[in-house]
């Protein structure tokens, strides 16, 4: 559904939709013609103004939850103000003291992803969240042991001392000998490299006949390199806090859309689904509502913005998860700031500081 555009409104129906999205923002309750008619610089009657809240209701941008209780902004009239109305500005001094400092006492990567995730939450009042790529360490060793006549398990270590096992199928029983031939020849090439930085290079030398292993060892070196081809880039590090902001007195009005945002939040994966629609975005993307199919049932919007390395390349999402009834325009150039911040903060491969 396509509500009207702003210059389809007349200009008396655009003010009093701004006064309705910017009071219920606010106050998070719905706003009533007799409100709105104290308002200063509003020369209209309630009768007037009850007649253009209905026009508006009509044209699908406001929502009356109760018959007296005032109007909302839909998903729609939110967009619509987002787009059309909403003025952002610079974050303001303080909430950009805020943020510098939680980040600069951050000291580990990890310390510094929280600290951020922190402050948004803290200054938005929603939960903050950032999400970057998994590490994909340097490696040292790749080893294969035997655990069947069947299945082996393939040992990863990396130059950090981190290890990683998987199990992997063996087409036929595979000698001792061809394990170590598979063992020894990734080794000698991955060892100080990554995976990916690695597997392109390996297949070409298998495919094009130049590795000198044996048929049994190229293929248990095909499998061994299978188990992890993807492992880096589908699990994403995910930062999430804040979420008792997200329990208001409003909020708790509603249980169950409560409850079913909290088990939302616990989706790792798909809340890292959600920010990473925002990676190829300039600034800061906002999701409201069903936009998003994740927060549809919730009703919750997102805030994400990208943050770039020293290169320009995007290193990871960071954002606000809240209400449909969140300050826009507040958190967008908040968002922007932090996401902008951590990009200097955080070195080129956005994980080296120590």
């Amino acid at each position: 559904m396509h509500g009207p555009t702003l210059t389809e409104l007349s200009s008396r129906a655009r003010d009093i939709f701004r006064l309705v999205v910017e009071g219920y923002i606010s106050s998070g309750h719905p706003v009533g013609s007799k409100t709105l008619a104290g308002t200063s610089g509003v020369n209209l009657s309630a009768a007037s103004i009850s007649s253009v809240l209905q026009e508006l209701q009509d044209a699908g941008l406001l929502a009356a939850p109760h018959t007296s209780a005032g109007r909302m902004p839909t998903e729609i009239g939110l967009r619509l103000f987002v787009d059309g109305i909403m003025q952002v500005a610079e974050p303001s001094a303080a909430d950009r003291a805020q943020i510098e400092r939680g980040l600069a006492n951050g000291g580990t990567i990890e310390a510094t992803l929280a600290a951020a995730s922190s402050a948004l939450s803290e200054l938005s009042a929603g939960a903050g969240v950032i999400m970057v790529p998994r590490r994909e360490p340097r490696l040292a060793q790749i080893s294969f042991v035997p655990l069947s006549p069947r299945r082996a398990l393939a040992v990863l270590v990396g130059e950090d001392g981190g290890i990683e096992n998987r199990v992997i199928d063996l087409p036929t029983q595979v000698s001792p000998s061809t394990l170590e031939e598979a063992s020894n020849y990734l080794t000698s090439r991955l060892s100080g490299r990554t995976l990916n930085e690695a597997l392109v290079e390996i297949r070409q030398e298998i495919a094009g006949g130049r590795s000198a292993l044996d048929a049994a060892s190229a293929d248990l070196v095909q499998r061994g390199l299978a188990v992890w081809t993807t492992d880096a880039t589908q699990r994403p590090v995910l930062v999430v806090r804040g979420q008792a902001n997200l329990l208001d007195e409003i909020a708790l009005h509603d249980i169950e859309r409560v409850r079913q945002l909290l088990d939302e939040l616990e989706g790792a994966e798909a809340i890292a689904g959600v920010l990473d629609a925002a990676r190829e975005a300039e600034s800061a993307r906002i999701f409201i509502g069903s936009e998003n199919r994740l927060f549809s049932l919730s009703g919750s919007s997102v805030i994400a913005s990208p943050w770039r390395d020293g290169e320009g390349r995007v290193v990871g999402v960071v954002g606000v998860i809240g209400p449909t009834r969140l300050n826009y325009a507040r958190v967008v150039p908040m968002v922007d700031f932090t996401a902008q911040t951590l990009g200097k903060l955080i070195g080129q491969d956005g994980f080296s500081r120590k």
